[in-house]
């Protein structure tokens, strides 16, 4: 439910009653500037705006703090239609402001109300600029109310956002697509909490994060309602609406889950969908309790080219479970990466996009860990890979601490192999350091230090050095933002192979190695090239570019 707002108009009222007393020429003097000044403000052309991202200088906005979104969603019945839609977004000013920016694209505004009270409004790149009839102080709540469509055909495939799929609507917002769905603060700096009310035809299926909190049936529709107990960045909401089924199960320490799949593949896709309680398992015994309130795996009836951490319910294709080219433990540490992502990426969320290779090499770590542990895929063997590779995909994509931005109409091209195993790497040669014990210890006070907030490289670096005893800052320099891969340490043999000789790496069989982020048919054409090479092994399906910034 909303929070409830605090007025200012009080406030304001007792200021201006508090003005010294001045003679009648100085009063129109003064109301004449004031005058002169607002409606120069008011006069100024519209602009979006960012709060600083190095990858993305749009995205987000300054000024305020989202404590919660509250979603309204009416599904017509046909995913080619746009969605009616509410949002309400409850914020924090943390300035005065006589605007305020939204980021929010593919959809028609119908209305905007701040506090109550009708607004103007424009557009301006992919912002909306609203005007409330009083300025806002800064220190104050503020209710902001959109009445709008939500157009999944407006979207191209490749920008993510809505996600159509066979028999309905799923999400993939990563990383600047949420506002081409709902008005939003649209930048991992500002996570807040959510809920969902969803309407559609009755007989579809509605799943959205977090918990159930009801559903109401009236006539010939049905409204779902969920709401998430833990902060959110918008880049992870999912909402699936579909011919679904919903599998529930019990994980670790009574934690309830949940799977959504086509109905008519429920009994096919068990025997995957079984797998996840002990890989909660596993990985909690890696770097603590399970962060959320639930969790599942969404299956989707689409053709992405990816699969993607959205918060508590994380997305995957399908076709990747009933595909019979890649072998089965690769399937199994797929899921592992995209469950890591709930600890490093959904409950630790970067603080900026640079910031990145804290959730991809993370979670390529623990899909490595998982493989090497219950299938025996050598970890260093893959490593070692990675490193022969390491100086070409820096010079493609930059250290995976400074990856380069992405290319225009390319958003999500940051999503290269330097922050997955290029990051992982950094993670083996971190372990190699400050030695193992060091390094888990590390692991699970991250998770725990930081939990349901935002944390930079700055943050992982200071944390490394306090556990290890010792001044990393040196290390880490070298291994995050250097444009030559580093010695490995305890590996003086292991070589880099010359980025104008060779852009791969020498893959035996030991493990994947990312390949770069495509999306679609490209994406799909990548990964059966890979699962049918010899004798290398399949690369993980990877996020799509997105030319709104990433999935």
């Amino acid at each position: 439910m909303p929070l409830t707002l605090r007025s200012n108009r009080r406030a304001r009222s007792q200021s201006r009653t508090r003005t010294p007393r001045v003679s009648r020429h100085r009063k129109a003097a003064l109301l004449a500037s004031a005058v002169s000044v607002c409606l120069l403000a008011a006069g100024a052309p519209a602009k979006p705006l960012g709060v600083g991202d190095r990858l993305y200088p749009y995205l987000g906005n300054p000024g305020y703090d989202v404590t919660s979104y509250d979603l309204s969603l009416t599904y017509p019945g046909t995913n080619d239609k746009p969605l009616q839609a509410v949002t309400t977004i409850d914020a924090w000013t943390t300035a005065d402001l006589e605007r305020i920016n939204l980021d929010f694209a593919h959809g028609t505004v119908r209305s905007v109300e701040v506090d109550g009270q009708p607004a103007s409004f424009t557009s301006a790149g992919e912002d909306l600029v609203v005007t409330p009839d009083h300025p806002l102080s800064e220190g104050s709540w503020t209710r902001i109310t959109v009445k709008h469509t939500s157009d999944p055909a407006a979207v191209k495939e490749q920008d993510g956002g809505w996600v159509r799929t066979t028999d309905g609507l799923a999400m993939a917002n990563q990383a600047d697509a949420a506002h081409l769905v709902f008005p939003c603060n649209d930048h991992p700096s500002d996570k807040a909490m959510f809920t969902f009310h969803v309407t559609a035809p009755t007989g579809y299926t509605v799943v959205a994060n977090g918990l159930p909190a009801g559903v109401h049936r009236a006539g010939r529709t049905t409204t779902w309602t969920y709401r998430t107990r833990h902060p959110m960045a918008t880049e992870l909401a999912q909402v699936s609406i579909g011919r679904s089924a919903v599998l529930h199960r019990e994980g670790p320490h009574g934690l309830p889950l949940r799977d959504v799949v086509p109905s008519a593949d429920a009994k096919a896709l068990e025997p995957w969908l079984a797998k996840t309680p002990a890989q909660i398992a596993w990985l909690e015994s890696k770097v603590g309790p399970y962060p959320f309130e639930t969790y599942g795996v969404l299956m989707a009836q689409a053709s992405t080219g990816f699969e993607l951490e959205t918060q508590t319910l994380s997305l995957f294709e399908k076709d990747l479970f009933t595909a019979s080219s890649l072998p089965r433990w690769y399937k199994e540490s797929i899921m592992v990466h995209e469950l890591s992502h709930q600890w490093f990426g959904d409950s630790v969320s970067p603080r900026t996009w640079s910031d990145v290779w804290l959730n991809e090499g993370h979670a390529t770590w623990y899909e490595a860990l998982y493989a090497e542990e219950t299938a025996h895929r050598s970890l260093t063997n893959r490593m070692k890979s990675a490193y022969a590779a390491s100086d070409s995909w820096r010079a493609a994509g930059g250290p995976p601490g400074l990856p380069k931005p992405p290319s225009p109409g390319q958003k999500i091209g940051i999503f290269r192999p330097n922050i997955y195993d290029g990051a992982a790497l950094v993670l083996y040669a971190l372990r190699q350091e400050i030695g193992r014990p060091a390094f888990e210890r590390l692991e699970r006070e991250w998770a725990r230090a930081h939990r349901d907030s935002t944390a930079t490289s700055a943050d992982f670096v200071q944390l490394a050095s306090t556990v290890s005893g010792r001044d990393l800052s040196g290390f880490f320099k070298a291994w995050l933002y250097g444009e030559k891969t580093p010695p490995m340490p305890g590996h003086p043999d292991w070589k880099v192979s010359d980025p104008d000789k060779s852009a791969k790496p020498d893959r035996k069989a030991s493990g994947p190695a990312k390949a770069p982020k495509a999306h679609g048919k490209a994406a799909g054409q990548a990964r059966a090239t890979q699962a049918n090479r010899k004798p290398s092994v399949p690369v993980k399906p990877v996020k799509p570019v997105k030319p709104r910034t990433g999935r």
